[in-house]
């Protein structure tokens, strides 16, 4: 093979190198995302909908559905992504693999004419005699380069062919695999859609019962918020009273004021207080199993158009007896009572601070020192309809958080 020949087989091996390992790497992302995806539709099947035994309003049963339908539109979308991914990888591979054959070719008829010829002037005596026809010492010795060039360049076409022929098996194997993944995935996706269509329809006929009694639902979703908002304002209450208690006992210490609105913090808790801020998007879930039924923010209901929603922290669904945990370490702030609900627990993490609503049988009292996933109390599950609902919250001073930013992958 000579120079311009082995560079250009060079940058083909480079080239696939670069592609083969591209491609893998986003269909390996995309892989983990729909695992992650069938996962939180079996936490879905899981938590909502094997509540035996609980007759559900039909608010609740649209709010359920709309979480699954969500998670399987998300899942087929996925999968979609992945099969076009494979297509493109199949198409570029036999593009590679056409390229192959006919260089391949190539090199076979070239290898065949150099071993023809070299069988004709095969003998001892004819290279002999080669050299010695030679007209000057010069001339031999350049006769004598030729030859020995040529013995190399007839070891290099055969190490060339056996090296495409290799990595003509290895793309011919690539293709196979890829053809079994992407009928897999096409499988699955028909699997899904069915399932999917029939949600939609179990949706659709919920929905229209909704429909014909929207003002009694609406004034339900309306109650239930002032219901929120009252406990929100408990919350708030309590956080601004640590924070004048700080402050108090700051002055009493200093003659520097601190502000009314944030925590007077020592040196240890400044510290602990930047590392929460440096976890950020990185903390535990504040259950070991659960999927998000409400998130955070103001939002409008799917299908009440004259509803509108807000929730100060996110709600979690989880298993009956799931143990309510700390996300980082910190101290107890507070253990309350709330009116019209059940109890909270609320972990200051320097100027932040966690609060873990709906428990029962507190494990942790005011002033304890917790770690990161301690357990902390029981998530209450609500005996009419079966769930087991947590609302977690995030604060910073006075301010909301919201804890998707702060909770890994939430």
């Amino acid at each position: 093979m000579n120079r311009q020949g082995i560079l250009g087989f060079l940058f083909f091996c480079v080239l696939t190198a670069w592609s083969a390992s591209a491609q893998p790497n986003k269909q390996a992302q995309l892989e983990e995302k729909r695992q992650s995806i069938l996962e939180e539709i079996k936490q879905i099947n899981s938590l909502l909908f094997k509540t035996q035994g609980k007759k559900k309003s039909i608010l609740t049963n649209v709010e359920d559905l709309n979480h699954r339908i969500a998670a399987r539109e998300n899942l087929i979308k996925v999968t979609n992504q992945q099969a076009n991914l494979l297509t493109r990888e199949i198409n570029e591979n036999r593009t590679k693999i056409s390229e192959l054959q006919n260089e391949l070719e190539v090199l076979k008829e070239d290898y065949a004419a150099m071993i023809n010829k070299s069988y004709k002037s095969k003998s001892q005596q004819s290279r002999v005699m080669f050299l010695l026809s030679s007209e000057n010492f010069l001339q031999a010795y350049k006769r004598l380069q030729y030859m020995k060039q040529y013995a190399k360049h007839r070891k290099e076409q055969g190490e060339s062919i056996k090296e495409k022929t290799i990595l003509l098996e290895i793309l011919n194997k690539d293709l196979t695999e890829q053809k079994q993944k992407k009928q897999v995935l096409i499988e699955e996706n028909r699997l899904a859609k069915e399932k999917l269509t029939s949600e939609k329809k179990d949706h659709q006929e919920l929905i229209a019962s909704l429909k014909k009694e929207e003002g009694t639902f609406s004034k339900q979703i309306r109650d239930k918020q002032k219901e929120a908002d009252a406990i929100d304002r408990q919350i708030e209450e309590i956080i601004r009273a640590a924070i004048a208690k700080s402050n108090k006992e700051s002055n009493t210490t200093t003659a520097v004021k601190t502000s009314s609105t944030t925590f007077a913090l020592t040196a240890e808790a400044k510290a602990l207080a930047a590392s929460f801020m440096n976890n950020k998007g990185k903390l535990p879930w504040p259950v070991e199993k659960g999927v998000v039924v409400k998130r955070y923010g103001k939002q409008q209901h799917p299908q009440l158009a004259n509803v509108t929603t807000f929730n100060s922290g996110v709600e979690i669904a989880t298993e009956a007896n799931a143990k309510a945990r700390a996300v980082f370490n910190g101290e107890v702030m507070e253990i309350q009572q709330l009116k019209g609900a059940n109890m909270a627990v609320y972990i200051q993490h320097g100027s932040y601070i966690t609060v873990y609503n709906n428990l029962i049988n507190i494990t942790v009292k005011k002033g304890d020192k917790v770690s990161t996933k301690q357990n902390i109390g029981t998530v209450y599950t609500n005996a009419a309809t079966g769930k087991t609902i947590l609302k977690f919250l995030i604060y910073q001073n006075r301010d909301r958080m919201n804890p998707a930013d702060w909770v890994f992958q939430m």
